[in-house]
């Protein structure tokens, strides 16, 4: 019994990374930096303003391999103590275990006490609380 030649089966549309530019992309340049900054504090959105200058500091930090996941794991007793915030904060890797150091700027310090002052920071134990179904963090 002969199978006739079936047609290729073809996607009904194209690849999702076809003519992008995929893998590892430049960094940010300090312009650019400046730039989200500024849209970030116009818009008033502390949070994300907060979250951005901690994950500058961390990657600006000499050998600092603070990644996405060990940032919105933190808590808020990494970047603070007695009530002010450290100059210097001491987070442990997820992936090795290993203890990375980074120092906390001035403006990162500001953006951080304003988002301590939201209602949603009342009482939480992690820095960057979930906003759905309850989850403890980002």
């Amino acid at each position: 019994m002969e199978t006739p030649n079936l047609p290729a089966i073809r996607a009904l549309r194209p690849a999702w990374n076809k003519g992008r530019i995929v893998g590892q992309k430049r960094p940010l340049k300090p312009k650019h930096v400046w730039a989200i900054r500024v849209r970030l504090e116009l818009a008033e959105n502390h949070r994300d303003l907060a979250l951005f200058n901690l994950a500058i500091d961390s990657k600006l930090a000499i050998d600092s391999k603070l990644r996405g996941c060990d940032l919105v794991k933190m808590k808020v007793i990494d970047v603070m103590a007695s009530g002010q915030f450290k100059e210097r904060a001491s987070v442990l890797q997820s992936k090795t275990q290993k203890p990375v150091r980074f120092e906390i700027s001035e403006g990162t310090r500001a953006s951080l006490a304003r988002w301590m002052r939201e209602p949603l920071m009342v009482g939480s134990e992690y820095l960057w609380p979930g906003r759905f179904h309850e989850r403890l963090h980002i």
